[in-house]
Parts: structure tokens; C-alpha cells; sequence
């Protein structure tokens, strides 16, 4: 039983882990979410976006960049949980 189960799941199992290792890393994008910031801040000091605007949206990319960095964490430590 175990070896079909070796030929059988856990192949299927391995390319599900890697497609959630992906998508992580995709949803998850703390580079990118810094370049966000920093257009924020390009587009505030150059007029393009007001204050308001600007500090609304600074928040939330900073949220978004904590969230971010908690996944990561958890995801380097092996603590990542799908929640059903």
C-alpha cells in the first residue's frame, strides 16, 4: 500500500506543495510592495498624488509589507497553515 501510495500521491502532493510555494511567493511580494512605496512617495513629491491620498495609500502598502514578511518568516520556519 505504501508504494502505491509513493507512485501514486505523492507526486500529485509534491507539484501542489510547489504550485503553494509559488503562489506565496507571487501574493506575497515584499520587493514589490517596497517598489510600491516608493512610487507612492515619487508620486507625492512630485505632485501627482495629495497628501491624503498619499498617507492612505502608505498605510495600506504597510500593512501590506507586514503581512508580507510574516508569511515569508512563517514560510522559512516551515509554520505555514492553510486555514479551511
Amino acid at each position: 500500500m505504501f508504494i502505491l501510495d509513493d507512485l501514486l500521491f505523492r507526486p500529485f502532493v509534491d507539484i501542489v506543495d510547489t504550485i503553494h510555494t509559488m503562489a506565496l511567493h507571487e501574493l506575497y511580494d515584499v520587493e514589490a510592495i517596497q517598489d510600491d512605496l516608493k512610487e507612492n512617495q515619487l508620486l507625492y513629491e512630485i505632485g501627482d498624488r495629495s497628501e491624503s491620498e498619499y498617507r492612505r495609500r502608505k498605510e495600506e502598502l504597510e500593512a501590506e509589507l507586514e503581512i508580507a514578511r510574516d508569511v515569508h518568516e512563517r514560510f522559512a520556519s516551515g509554520r505555514v497553515e492553510v486555514k479551511r
